[in-house]
């Protein structure tokens, strides 16, 4: 053999050895790192119908349905993975023999077809992906600021500068690598197929039951004969040695590659390509949605703890999230997972104005914290089961923050969650919106640890924002967010030329009427709230709809005090909501606030309260439809409106056509904002945060309201108190004297329709 083709050898088995040998170790670090995560229940139900969500989701890449650019980019380079590793095993053979093919499929058209195929699309998507991130660079951003600051722009002050591509704060470097490989092996694949070519085009036969026959022909080179045309006049031993030396190229690439990911654990840019199929698999939805509505309960111990039976947890006991370990393992195998795309970031309310959160910078400080705590976790745990007088040891370098030395465990107790990792002003911004799950590509379920890391600030930490604290006093004492006396919360009906049943009072209970009218605190409470359920009301009566109201025996549903982390006072007023409601004998109820919806529909069954829950709009919708309520021409001044999806309504229980259809119903023209359903922009009002101040940036209604503004609409409808409070507000900040274009809700904007104002 030549020494060419020795040397090739060695380092190809060398550099084989090592990369398997390292990207092993890699597999290691990652399933050891997610190993120290607790139980996470429910996550292996239903194996076939996972195993075809992942098939679906991950061929059909059905979260890049915003970005069809991206989507076909990205496809084509995944599919082309598990096939062009075949030509690395190639590779292999033609270091010894550069005319080797693989036995029985090497030479069989529809593989070689496919190869080259794939292989050709594989370089145009990954040079696509790399004039994506180029295009939507940090530095864009900073450029254009730097240009605006120049113009003198008053503007100039709130532009987002770099924040505002989803790059920023990613690892440009390891994304560019990742490029750099895929680009380097495929083009290796290439010119290979090219010299397969020349050496064929010189000899090189095909044995067939009808006798040799040359391979040079376009059914075996279909996309590269024309690129062996241009080596075919080289000599047969300059065309062997090119072959031995690209293969040896195409190897050392992709053993670096191996190398380099499995020193680098955390390096989720390269290992989502495993580990998201995994993530997927264990989903939190079996049904394919994405992991929004009702949030898990708090456990211990894998188990549900039941607040109204605390004496019989462990002393020790944490609940939430306070350590890197309290997150389940799908927790730790998410922040493994992502992807660094910046798709959460980009949808991200908070970070949109001007705030701390990122909900990928999150993940990834989260990510990088449990790759240096896992070492140290694993031997504190390994030397408490050792024998006396053994001492564990690792080869880690300690922990930056926690000091040199030995493992301490003692260091990692040390070590606060929220504050020294996660900032704790990028916790509490958070409005839960959902946007960041919608968008995931992978399923990482960012919502839900938010809210556990603030259970454990609220619950085992008493660390929360001053303005919740008199949110909670509120809702103990008066069960309402404003501390508000009970005997007000039906004042919303007086002036109405209808009676309005009171169950217990007018009627025995509500098995007597067609609906449980379910008010809410901000529907009796609230001056624009109030026009909303007198609206809902006054609708229903003229419709003929017979419905009661609990009156004074109606409670908080407890959303605001479960979005902000107080699971223990959500639980006493979900289980006295919940006997009330029972009591009532409600067999269906309508809520017109979206937040309770999601919480009476879908929380409060993990409680045992089964309830049939509809949402107004949706209930309107069906009496328009079955012509129980007849629109007329639409009123005057309201003839174009633009509607805001809320997130309650729309990402975490897409409700997205009733109120829509309700609009056109009126007559009105309905003008769409830019950001609409899915990817509708938050109000702001969303994780108990109309109850928190925002402190950093642009108020999010202020954004929003700009947006909805924007579209000349004569009203802005929405389907929320809360979405309302908050367009409003935003609405006054926005015009700056000029007349107010004024925020309705949806029933409103019908109810003018069926009874004109003039009436």
């Amino acid at each position: 053999m030549p020494v060419l083709r020795v040397v090739a050898l060695v380092l190809s088995v060398v550099a084989t050895v090592v990369g398997v040998w390292v990207f092993a170790l890699g597999v290691r670090a990652i399933v050891r790192t997610v190993r120290i995560g607790g139980p996470a229940p429910d996550r292996r139900t239903h194996p076939a119908r996972r195993t075809w969500l992942v098939v679906k989701e991950l061929l059909g890449h059905g979260r890049f349905q915003h970005r069809r650019f991206v989507r076909y980019a990205h496809w084509l380079v995944m599919v082309s993975f598990p096939v062009l590793f075949l030509a690395l095993a190639t590779g292999y053979g033609q270091i010894v023999e550069p005319r080797f093919a693989l036995p029985l499929v090497g030479h069989w058209p529809p593989l070689e077809w496919l190869t080259e195929i794939l292989a050709w699309t594989s370089l145009v998507g990954i040079v696509l992906l790399v004039l994506v991130r180029q295009r939507e660079h940090p530095r864009r951003g900073r450029a254009a600021a730097r240009a605006l600051a120049a113009s003198g722009d008053g503007s100039a002050s709130g532009a987002p500068g770099s924040r505002a591509s989803r790059f920023f704060g990613s690892n440009a470097g390891q994304a560019y690598f990742v490029e750099a490989v895929v680009g380097g092996v495929v083009l290796a694949v290439l010119v290979l197929r090219g010299l397969e070519y020349a050496l064929a085009a010189q000899g090189w036969a095909l044995v067939s039951p009808n006798g040799s026959t040359s391979i040079a022909t376009m059914a075996h080179f279909p996309l590269t004969a024309w690129l062996g045309e241009r080596f075919a006049g080289l000599p047969t031993a300059t065309l062997e040695t090119a072959v031995v030396v690209t293969a040896l190229v195409k190897i050392l690439i992709s053993m670096t590659w191996m190398a380099v990911v499995g020193a680098r654990p955390a390096m989720g840019v390269s290992w989502h390509r495993f580990l998201a199929i995994v993530n997927v698999w264990a989903r939190r939805e079996v049904d394919g949605s994405p992991a929004l509505g009702p949030v898990p309960p708090v456990r211990a111990g894998g188990a549900p703890v039941d607040f109204a039976a605390l004496e019989t947890l462990p002393d020790d006991v944490r609940l939430g999230v306070g350590r890197i370990e309290d997150f389940t393992w799908k927790g730790l195998l998410d922040f493994s997972t992502c992807t660094e795309c910046g798709r959460c970031q980009e949808q991200c309310p908070a970070w949109n104005t001007g705030k701390p959160l990122s909900p990928k910078l999150v993940v990834l400080a989260l990510r990088d914290h449990a790759y240096a705590s896992a070492p140290y976790l694993r031997a504190a745990a390994n030397a408490s089961t050792e024998p006396a007088g053994h001492t564990a040891t690792t080869g880690h370098v300690p922990l930056t923050g926690l000091g040199g030395g030995a493992p301490s465990h003692a260091g990692l107790d040390a070590l606060s969650l929220v504050g020294d990792v996660v900032d704790p002003e990028a916790l509490w911004d958070c409005t839960m919106c959902g946007a960041c799950v919608q968008q995931c590509p992978v399923d990482i379920e960012h919502v839900d640890h938010i809210l556990d890391m603030r259970r454990h600030q609220v619950l085992m930490e008493s660390a929360f924002p001053t303005e919740l604290g008199a949110m909670f006093t509120g809702l103990e004492r008066q069960g309402n967010p404003w501390g508000l006396p009970a005997r007000g919360r039906m004042d919303w009906a007086k002036g109405l030329d209808f009676p309005v049943p009171v169950v217990g009072v007018d009627v025995p209970d509500a098995a007597d009427v067609e609906y449980l009218f379910w008010v809410g605190c901000a529907g009796a409470y609230d001056d624009h709230a109030r026009r909303t359920t007198r609206a809902v009301a006054e609708l229903l009566h003229i419709a003929g709809v017979s419905f009661a109201v609990l009156g004074d025996a109606e409670g908080c549903s407890g959303d605001p005090a479960r979005r902000a982390g107080n699971e223990l006072l959500f639980q006493m007023l979900a289980q006295s909501t919940i006997e009330t409601l029972t009591e009532a004998k409600a067999r269906r109820i309508v809520v017109t606030c979206a937040h309770c919806f999601n919480t009476l529909s879908r929380e409060y069954p993990q409680l045992g309260g089964e309830f049939d829950v509809v949402h107004h709009s949706a209930l309107l919708d069906q009496l328009v439809g079955d012509g129980r309520l007849t629109p007329t021409a639409p009123p005057d001044g309201a003839g174009t409106v633009t509607y805001h999806d809320p997130c309650y309504l729309g990402r975490h229980n897409q409700v997205y056509t009733p109120p829509r259809e309700l609009i056109a119903a009126t007559g009105a023209v309905l003008t769409e904002m830019p950001r609409t359903q899915e990817r509708s922009f938050c109000c702001g009002g969303g994780g108990a945060r109309a109850f928190m101040e925002e402190k950093t940036g642009t108020r999010i209604g202020t954004d929003r309201a700009a947006e909805a503004l924007a579209t000349g609409a004569q009203r802005i409808a929405t389907a929320c108190p809360f979405c309302i409070v908050m367009l409003s507000e935003g609405v006054a900040a926005s015009s700056g004297g000029a007349p107010q274009v004024e925020v309705v809700d949806v029933s409103r904007v019908l109810l003018d329709a069926v009874r004109p104002p003039q009436a």
